[in-house]
């Protein structure tokens, strides 16, 4: 599951999963719906990523922060993610394909991801939480 919350002229993006992967995945699926409705976007062209860091949080920031990265240099939307977490490392795929405005209809240009509300924690014990705000 993923969902945006408010955050004054910024966006905030929440991602939730049964792990800290999923959790990452439904973060970035989170940052396209910023963009356009994930649904409107086809997945023909696979891109990988790779980050590290010392910790989950700014794990989260590099993995966001290199979709945003790829989105601007590609002209893509994305739609569709996978995230490998190690010791420190993130290894991911997010498949999508160029943008169309007539049909992805972009609302804002994502400029990058903050530490704003960082926070990545299990949640009850339960389900995985993966945020930020995103500068837009």
């Amino acid at each position: 599951m993923w969902e945006h919350f408010d955050h004054g002229a910024d966006i905030g993006i929440r991602g939730t999963g049964a792990t800290k992967a999923e959790a990452f995945e439904q973060a970035a699926l989170a940052l396209t719906g910023v963009v356009t409705d994930p649904a409107s976007v086809r997945r023909t062209t696979a891109v990988s990523v790779a980050c590290a860091a010392p910790n989950d949080e700014l794990l989260l920031l590099d993995w966001l922060n290199s979709l945003v990265y790829e989105m601007a240099t590609r002209r893509m939307v994305f739609a569709g993610f996978h995230v490998d977490l190690g010791d420190g490392t993130l290894t991911g795929r997010a498949w999508g394909e160029p943008v169309d405005p007539d049909r992805h209809q972009p609302a804002v240009e994502v400029k990058g991801a903050t530490a704003t509300e960082l926070r990545v924690a299990r949640q009850d014990g339960a389900q995985w939480l993966a945020q930020c705000v995103v500068d837009v």
